[in-house]
């Protein structure tokens, strides 16, 4: 069992890394405060060639495996929660299952340009009334002739507005229940009837656009439809367990920049004549919120590997899940309690990885889901 990354992955965290402390950190916080999608930053990370990390070089992508996208997301959650999420929003949800699930043609139209950083995408599942129930949906698609015309409302869609292209879920047959479910390729630019109706203010993450859209008579050629019909379901599995993975790197990335920024300043900052380190409520403290971080990258990078070794993942990534996003909103919350006063303000980064990481006990379903998955998976 080696625990050491590759010296490629490894390569590709150091340029990452260097490219989040000289371009992201400078402006995460003014990017929350102007609720502005950074399409600067997005524009970049093309020019690095990540924005297709796992995705076949042939299509475009780096060709890297899911450890070496983890390390990318951690990165970029260890600065920008916003950043981290839209990013894997496009690469796990609305790039991979195209790889996954689509023909040669919808490949070389569709993913190439998400691969190469031409546009984002985006993936849109939930609906306003489905919540964890994420089967529960009303949005339709019905054929006419060689169209599908789609109709319905979907929300929480991340990049929706900035989106080039859009994975949208929809039933296609009422009465078959799960395998009544069908995937379809959306093209906000060119597709009438598309609309984002909403995007909405945040707890957090506001740099990430998190949208409301309506689907009004869209009608799409059948050879946007991804897959066969009736296959949604199965491809919204097996990708909200590569969704998972994505999450809880972005939550190891939170829970290290928050620790990271509290261990700094507790060896700057002096009472009673010492460091606040050197005091053992301090240091306690900090030791807990680095084994919490440590046990999380664990847990992800387990889920990772075992995803490119062809395993079933179902409970690894929901454990990840689970465990990385308390383990990030527990260190969060311990480094505004580190820094005190100065940890409840905007000047300080503490603040905004407390609450970026809520979102990551809600997002690829909720803490209560995984653990309905884990158990499952587990006989109960």
């Amino acid at each position: 069992m080696e625990f050491d990354l590759p010296d490629e992955h490894r390569m590709i965290r150091d340029t990452v890394r260097e490219f989040c402390e000289e371009e992201i950190e400078p402006i995460a916080q003014e990017i929350e405060d102007e609720h502005r999608f950074p399409e600067e930053i997005f524009a970049q990370l093309g020019e690095l060639d990540v924005m297709g990390v796992p995705i076949s070089e042939e299509y475009g992508g780096l060709g890297g495996d899911t450890l070496m996208y983890a390390v990318v997301a951690e990165e970029l959650g260890r600065v920008s929660g916003s950043v981290a999420l839209s990013y894997v929003a496009h690469t796990s949800l609305a790039s991979k299952p195209l790889e996954l699930f689509g023909t040669e043609e919808q490949k070389e139209r569709w993913l190439r340009p998400l691969a190469e950083g031409e546009y984002l995408g985006g993936w849109a599942l939930t609906e306003p009334g489905s919540g964890s129930d994420a089967s529960d949906m009303d949005t339709r698609a019905v054929k006419e002739g060689d169209e599908w015309v789609l109709n319905g409302t979907k929300q929480f869609i991340t990049n929706a507005n900035v989106a080039g292209s859009v994975l949208v879920k929809a039933v296609t047959d009422p009465e078959a229940g799960y395998d009544g479910i069908s995937t379809f390729i959306v093209d906000p630019e060119t597709d009438d009837g598309f609309e984002v109706t909403t995007v909405w203010d945040k707890m957090g993450l506001n740099a990430s656009p998190t949208c409301e859209i309506s689907l009004d008579d869209v009608r799409v050629p059948e050879d946007r439809l991804l897959g066969e019909v009736g296959e949604g379901w199965n491809q919204t599995k097996k990708t909200l367990d590569g969704g998972r993975i994505s999450i809880a790197a972005i939550s190891t990335g939170l829970a290290q920049g928050a620790y990271e920024h509290a261990h700094a300043y507790s060896k700057e900052r002096e009472q009673f004549g010492k460091p606040i380190c050197k005091f053992d409520a301090i240091r306690d403290k900090l030791v807990d919120m680095h084994r919490k971080t440590e046990r999380a990258r664990l847990l992800a990078h387990k889920a990772a590997c075992r995803y490119d070794n062809g395993q079933s993942v179902t409970k690894e990534s929901a454990l990840a899940k689970l465990d990385a996003s308390e383990a990030a909103r527990k260190v969060a919350e311990d480094a505004v309690q580190v820094l005190g006063g100065y940890g409840y303000t905007t000047d300080f980064a503490p603040q905004r990885f407390y609450r970026d990481a809520k979102l990551m006990e809600i997002g690829e379903g909720t803490s209560e889901i995984q653990h309905l998955v884990i158990g499952r998976e587990l006989g109960l």
